[in-house]
């Protein structure tokens, strides 16, 4: 393996990067974008006989539950507001919503960016290798194999390490775009639902079980 990392040249070093950093970002989404974690089962429910129970609730209070998930910031967001409008309410809760997505969605550009890059620079790697090539046969001609081989090396080494670090970062930026889109709208269903049974359009049982 470090031969091959020879004889791809520098340019391997700015790739070995990427599938470092890649790699810490796919593990870091995976354990982050968890439905456990955004999403917890039975929490809107908790929430709502809690209210039901002690009334809103202080900041304290507010303040656990923001802790609790992003789901969490999202209901502590429309029981802060729920003394005001509907439309009041919603506007609140669209609003965390938003400062939510926009923590889920962390690191993604960068994921995205290294998909993009990592075959540029396979593809600078092939052309500096042929570069090294003509060089080569420029000065010594054809007749050395052994001449031509490192540029060879370089320019095959690179374009298969470019290519080989951007299709999996390519599948898990896609993966987690598709994560964060599906848990999103799981938030704002849960946050529809405070937001009628606080306000009176649905019962308590149906709004909460639904």
């Amino acid at each position: 393996m470090l031969e091959i990392v020879k004889a791809g040249g520098w340019l391997m070093v700015p790739i070995l990067l990427c599938s470092v950093i890649a790699m810490a970002i796919v593990l870091e989404r995976l354990w982050s974008l968890r439905r456990s974690r955004v999403v917890p089962g039975g929490l809107l429910l908790t929430v709502w006989e809690q209210t039901r129970g002690s009334g809103p609730g202080g900041e304290v209070q507010l303040q656990r539950l923001r802790a609790r998930s992003p789901l969490g910031q999202v209901l502590a967001a429309g029981l802060a507001a729920q003394n005001h409008s509907r439309e009041v309410m919603k506007e609140t809760i669209e609003e965390t919503g938003r400062r939510v997505a926009h923590e889920l969605e962390r690191f993604l550009n960068t994921l995205g960016t290294i998909a993009m890059i990592t075959p540029l620079l396979g593809l600078l790697g092939t052309v500096v290798g042929m570069i090294e090539v003509f060089t080569v046969i420029t000065d010594v001609g054809v007749g050395s194999p052994r001449d031509l081989a490192g540029g060879i090396s370089q320019a095959l080494v690179t374009t298969a390490a470019g290519i080989g670090v951007a299709i999996p970062t390519l599948i898990f930026h896609r993966y987690f775009r598709g994560r964060v889109d599906e848990l999103v709208l799981e938030m704002e269903m849960e946050a529809v639902k405070l937001v009628e049974v606080i306000h009176g359009e649905r019962s308590a049982s149906v709004g909460v079980s639904a």
